[in-house]
């Protein structure tokens, strides 16, 4: 869950797969994250084989019942990796290690050697444990856009804006999971085939969880976690190097880097001084005063039809 106090030093990032991948990447992790647009079986077996599904869904205090919640059960004993969300903003990256925790891949020495010291201690201690992390910090806040205004001490009025959550669906030890960091334990879902396709059984539990929202709602984005492709690919096209099918899948994938890597550049860098020389342009070709009646003709208008001011 996302707010603004007891951040400590971990900030906001965008539910996007190319931020999630680039995550994994720094963590020397070699896996991949792909948004789903749907949860049929066809889009899901264009994707195989995948690890786990991240869930992003518009959080409400209390919406969870003593028994785990959204059809599954509390498992005090559940025999996997399970760590507390323990400060906010890191819910993100707390997600991701979670199901680093619980998945048979490679992984850079830092992360494993914080999963394998974290794995004897309880969820608390190891959700302590992740965020007091100054790598894993530095790898979730390297893609937040830089915080280069400063509102502090101008006593505005606080807004109370929506909160959203990540959590993990995945396989354990023959049953589905979801682990929720601000939940005591992980949730039991259903039991899920020792060979076979899981992700079946995760999209029902999903579609059901997305069904207890108001008709029409849309504040959900799931994404799955899957090895990265483009080794197999490689291997795949080496052998058949004028397979059609292989070089459009090839090119789809370099494609997905590229944007990736141009989006992930911008969430980087500090647009301030571009902002602060096209005022400045704009000023000097008289226009600016024109721009900011618009603007407010703008604002009035929205104020006027009851819209918030972040949704543009």
């Amino acid at each position: 869950m996302s707010g603004d106090d007891d951040s400590s030093g971990w900030q906001l990032t965008e539910s996007d797969p190319g931020v999630f991948s680039e995550l994994l990447r720094t963590l020397g992790v070699p896996l991949v994250v792909d948004e789903l647009w749907s949860m049929d079986p066809d889009g899901l077996a264009i994707l195989q084989p995948i690890s786990a599904f991240i869930f992003l869904f518009k959080y409400v205090a209390g919406s969870s019942d003593a028994s785990g919640g959204a059809g599954g059960a509390f498992d005090p004993d559940f025999p996997g990796f399970f760590a507390h969300q323990t400060v906010n903003n890191a819910c993100a990256t707390l997600a991701v290690v979670n199901a680093l925790g619980n998945i048979d891949t490679e992984m850079g020495k830092d992360i494993k050697d914080t999963l394998e010291f974290a794995r004897e201690l309880d969820p608390q201690s190891r959700g302590m444990v992740l965020v007091s992390s100054l790598f894993l910090r530095e790898a979730h806040n390297a893609l937040s856009p830089p915080s280069v205004i400063s509102l502090d001490g101008l006593n505005l009025p606080k807004r109370t804006e929506d909160a959203y959550h990540f959590v993990v669906y995945l396989p354990v030890a023959g049953s589905l999971y979801e682990l929720d960091g601000l939940k005591p334990h992980a949730v039991r879902h259903a039991p899920v085939p020792s060979s076979g396709d899981w992700t079946s059984i995760a999209a029902e539990t999903i579609q059901a969880r997305i069904a207890t929202y108001p008709p029409g709602a849309i504040h959900f984005s799931l994404m799955a976690v899957r090895p990265d492709p483009l080794p197999m690919l490689q291997a795949q096209l080496v052998a058949n190097p004028a397979d059609e099918v292989l070089l459009a899948r090839m090119a789809q994938e370099e494609e997905k880097r590229q944007r990736w890597a141009f989006e992930n550049a911008l969430r980087k860098a500090n647009h301030l001084p571009l902002i602060h020389a096209l005022v400045g342009a704009l000023a000097k070709s008289g226009g600016l005063d024109a721009a900011v009646a618009g603007a407010k003709e703008k604002m009035r208008q929205r104020r006027a039809r009851g819209q918030d001011m972040d949704e543009d």
